[in-house]
């Protein structure tokens, strides 16, 4: 008897465990529509078996690579590069999309555990002898081999991402940049982590309703429900932008607006999240990975794969935009001044000032401001107009499929087709903060585009995230001219993805040069103020009546309102990012100190000691743009004189909208950019097209 029950047990337990493992969304074919990820089985647990089992697989089609007996070719070895790992880049995509949207202490905690296995996993790869030799061995007979654009790109890709991952080192140096790399991404783990969790933390309770005079009806009905969710009475602030931006634009009350901007301003500065020792961890783990590399600088180790290649090309861009547009930034300055005196502002304006009279001043001069536009951009409305603007421009129909999963109940899922009916991708909406999201506006994908080896099409999964004003008990969501711009930002990212026609995974949809990935986001903003593309769908939401043309007018006639403030602000982040990575020493002292001294030129409002944006600068320390951040006025170029050829020939021209998506949109980072972009257009930018845009040049 005690056999047979060891016996059943342990059948019993190897039935579990198999059970445990199919319920696994990772380890089985999903069933729901076009392919997409089932949502609605995945749990936490999930993640840390899912990326064991990738990486073990992963690691296994790579030794059948290197123990492949026959001599090295482009399909045995490049082709077969590209397509291994397809249960681990499934893996990743899903988690790291997650982390962003809708994060949890958990997958904080499953993050700190699986990034040091990632980046191991991947040094393994990179670093390994034998599949770098193999690589070497094709790239060195590239030009026998007859291979077409994409083919040739793919193969360039491949040998310098081992080249500048460290194949080329010596066995010392490749442990040392195993080391750095596993630290750097710890680093900034930890980096983003805080950023989050300190926004999260910040709450101020107003109990005294005429502390909040100035303040539109809509925010005073979301920070009560925010007090009432946390059990208070009385109105709840936090830190997240669609509390902390209308605060700094309407709050009558200047003291408060400087009590939230100092909160902002100082958030992991000090205390349990702190990221001024994450800061120097990362700066000083880039330099020295950029010093293996024999490169003196972070920067000029980043710049060999972007479209600017040198420091200097990018700083004399930088120094362009601040001549160019440092007069008309003092002028605005100079008014912004004069008028705030004129309203009884007996003192030198501050940075919570700013947007305060900014926004008067606006209204002074245009009579237009976002509460006036609001009840024409509620959010379906907008929806309506954005993915009407891609039907006539590129013949894509949007189609909401509830029977889709989504992660998150105010997660909407679309079925993308082209005009002949024919499927195309699949996009995932959502607008809304939650504690989980991080701040701001970002695009991404679940799953990308490629053919299979039989040639069949694999399309793509695309997810643009926002952080948008909810809907009130008694309004709809409303959107700001920014939110409406932001929508369009971001979607020309998903149409980026969503039209990609590429074969391999790696350099299809966004896969393209950093600073060159802003040109199908930036060139969608220009639609924002065409009448031509407001008629067709801006309504207010409770009369339906369109929005006026007098209204059109004075948005557009707004739209280079504060241009150069603008410019230089977006100037200023780049200066800062290049100030970190052009470090040539190690570095162990302020970074705010840094950020104040490279941000001088473009500052034109007093400096607040105490206080920093670089401990929460989540883009250039953990968001991918180090050494990149100049990339969206490096974009801005492209976007004007690219929009300038669509305002030649109609601003829904089918001919030239095909133009920019079949020689720019689809074609993904198959070949360099630059050529891309003049196979479009037909010549290089130049910033000329911008600065006409904005008025700085007639």
């Amino acid at each position: 008897m005690k056999k047979v029950s060891i016996l059943l047990t342990l059948i019993l337990t190897l039935t579990m465990c198999c059970k445990k493992a199919e319920q696994n969304p990772f380890f089985v074919e999903s069933t729901a529509p076009h392919g997409t990820f089932r949502f609605d089985q995945l749990k936490n647990e999930h993640f840390k078996p899912a990326f064991d089992k990738a990486m073990a697989d992963h690691k296994a089609e790579i030794e059948a690579i290197i123990n492949n007996p026959e001599a090295p070719t482009f399909e045995n070895t490049i082709v077969a590069l590209e397509r291994s790992g397809a249960l681990f880049n499934h893996v990743a995509s899903v988690f790291f999309a997650l982390d962003g949207a809708e994060s949890n202490d958990e997958m904080a905690q499953i993050m700190m555990e699986v990034m040091p296995l990632i980046e191991a996993h991947s040094n393994e790869i990179n670093l390994n002898e034998q599949l770098f030799e193999r690589v070497k061995a094709v790239y060195e007979v590239r030009e026998t081999l007859g291979l077409n654009t994409e083919e040739t790109m793919l193969l360039e890709n491949t040998f310098k991402g081992f080249a500048d991952n460290g194949a080329n080192l010596s066995a010392e140096d490749k442990e040392t940049y195993k080391q750095l790399s596993e630290k750097l991404s710890l680093a900034s783990m930890r980096f983003k982590q805080n950023s989050l969790k300190a926004t999260n933390a910040y709450s101020r309770l107003v109990t005294d309703e005429a502390e909040l005079a100035g303040m539109p009806a809509y925010f005073m009905e979301m920070t009560a429900a925010n007090a009432k969710a946390a059990g208070q009475e009385g109105w709840l602030l936090d830190l997240k932008a669609t509390c902390y931006s209308p605060l700094l634009t309407y709050a009558d009350n200047r003291a408060l607006r400087e009590e939230i901007w100092r909160a902002f301003s100082t958030q992991c500065l000090d205390g349990e999240f702190s990221n001024v020792e994450n800061i120097k961890e990362i700066i000083n783990t880039r330099l020295a990975i950029a010093n293996l590399f024999g490169c003196k600088t972070y920067a000029e180790y980043a710049l060999r794969n972007r479209m600017a290649e040198k420091t200097e090309n990018v700083t004399n861009l930088l120094n362009a935009l601040i001549e160019a547009y440092g007069p008309t930034t003092q002028a605005e300055v100079r008014e912004m001044q004069e008028f705030a005196k004129a309203q009884g502002a007996d003192f030198e304006l501050m940075p919570w000032d700013w947007s305060y009279y900014a926004e008067k001043l606006q209204t002074a001069k245009f009579d237009v401001n976002d509460e006036m536009t609001k009840p024409y951009f509620e959010l379906e409305s907008v929806k309506a107009g954005v993915f009407g603007l891609a039907t006539k421009l590129y013949g894509l129909n949007f189609t909401k499929n509830t029977d889709i999963p989504v992660y998150h109940s105010e997660v909407d899922a679309y079925e993308v087709t082209d005009e002949n009916g024919n499927y195309v991708a699949v996009l995932y909406t959502d607008f809304h903060p939650r504690a989980g999201k991080r701040a701001g506006a970002w695009m991404t994908e679940y799953k990308g585009q490629w053919r299979n080896a039989d040639g069949t099409d694999s399309r793509p999964h695309i997810t643009i995230v926002m952080n948008f004003t909810r809907a009130t008990e008694s309004t709809p969501a409303l959107l700001t001219f920014d939110e409406v711009e932001t929508f369009l930002h971001e979607f020309g990212h998903a149409i980026h993805g969503m039209v990609s026609n590429c074969t391999y995974l790696s350099i299809s949809g966004t896969n393209v040069y950093r600073d060159f990935v802003e040109l199908p986001s930036q060139i969608m903003e220009n639609w924002a103020t065409e009448k031509e593309f407001l008629d067709g769908w801006a309504r207010h939401y409770q009369t339906g009546e369109a929005i006026p043309a007098e209204l059109i007018q004075k948005l557009v006639d707004a739209s280079n309102f504060n241009c150069g403030y603008a410019c230089l602000r977006q100037v200023s982040f780049g200066l800062q990012d290049m100030a970190f990575h052009t470090i040539t020493e190690e570095f162990n002292g302020d970074p705010c100190k840094v950020e104040r001294t490279s941000t001088a030129p473009t500052n034109f409002l007093p400096t607040v000691e105490g206080t920093g944006r670089c401990v929460t600068f989540n883009h250039i320390f953990s968001g991918g743009y180090a050494a990149g951040y100049y990339s969206y006025k490096w974009a801005e170029q492209l976007d004007a004189d690219a929009f300038a050829l669509f305002k030649q020939n109609g601003i829904f021209d089918r001919e030239t909208a095909m133009s920019f998506l079949n020689n720019v949109l689809s074609r993904g980072g198959t070949e360099h950019p630059m050529t891309l972009y003049k196979r479009f257009r037909g010549q290089e930018p130049t910033i000329d097209a911008m600065l006409q845009r904005n008025g700085i040049k007639r």
